[in-house]
């Protein structure tokens, strides 16, 4: 079972009730949202596998994703990159810009953080309303901590003295590259608990920002594309004749085979590759072999 079914499986094991009656489409909403988390289980099951191999380092959320694939290569079909999905351009904050300034950019461009950049344009961090908040609580207060006090504490007593973005910011930023995968940034996303990312080159410039709901809408596909890839998979998995005879039908991702092949080995060939392609939630094989 891959990651995906994995996940699939547990969500369906849940028999919460909810503490309201569902609205119209509440049913295609949780689908979306339970395909949306496969695909992140799936990312996140790939570099996990890569960081075994490569390291026993202390498992935590990377700065940046490296994209698993070459970039010199080009991409496998249905497989959206960042770069088709992020926002061009990006609104970001001098480094020398004062919080109450901050605090209008955020209002005005309605984002709850901006990334900070230097004079070269190299993402340096992020400010977010949170730091914001915690300057004005603990100016407000007037608490300071004492000569013992608990490291985060004098951390974030120091950082609230900070009258500029540089003071401010969270370092490193977590950024993604272009060239990676939907998925992948999905993953990083989710790991680090956002709802947009900055988008830098491999120098560390700031070329984009990407939304974590773009990302939810570049990864689960509807169905006409499904199907689309349903068909391909068919035409490379039987002979002309056994094409004719089977139809596909795919409603919120379940895909249900109908019809005749020559074989139960050909059938269940064409079972498995439907079964990986991308954003399938179930197949339904009603298929009958001579």
């Amino acid at each position: 079972m891959n990651a995906h079914e994995n996940f699939r499986a547990q969500a369906d094991a849940w028999q919460g009730a909810p503490a309201r009656a569902w609205s119209p489409g509440e049913a295609a909403r949780q689908d979306m949202l339970l395909r949306y988390l496969g695909a992140v289980a799936s990312a996140a099951a790939k570099h996990s596998g890569s960081a075994a191999e490569g390291s026993d380092t202390e498992e935590r959320a990377p700065s940046t994703v490296t994209p698993t694939r070459r970039p010199d290569l080009p991409k496998e079909p249905g497989t959206p990159l960042v770069r088709e999905v992020m926002d061009v351009p990006a609104a970001s904050l001098g480094e020398e810009l004062a919080y109450r300034d901050i605090a209008r950019l955020l209002a005005r461009e309605q984002v709850g953080a901006l990334p900070v950049v230097d004079a070269e344009d190299h993402v340096v961090g992020v400010v977010s309303e949170s730091d914001l908040l915690a300057k004005v609580a603990f100016e407000a207060s007037g608490h300071r901590p004492g000569r013992i006090g608990r490291l985060r504490e004098r951390r974030m007593h120091g950082k609230a003295r900070g009258e500029t973005a540089s003071d401010l910011m969270s370092s490193p930023a977590i950024t993604v590259l272009p060239g990676t995968t939907v998925a992948e940034a999905a993953w990083l996303a989710a790991l680090s608990r956002l709802k947009r990312m900055p988008v830098t080159d491999r120098e560390g410039r700031l070329v984009g920002v990407v939304r974590r709901d773009a990302l939810l809408q570049a990864l689960i596909r509807d169905d006409a594309g499904i199907r689309a890839e349903v068909q391909a998979a068919l035409e490379a998995c039987c002979l002309p004749t056994d094409r004719e005879s089977v139809a596909v039908t795919v409603h919120d991702g379940i895909v249900e085979l109908t019809g005749r092949l020559a074989s139960s080995a050909t059938a269940a060939r064409l079972v498995a590759e439907v079964e990986g392609i991308a954003d399938v939630v179930e197949v339904k094989n009603l298929l009958t072999t001579d």
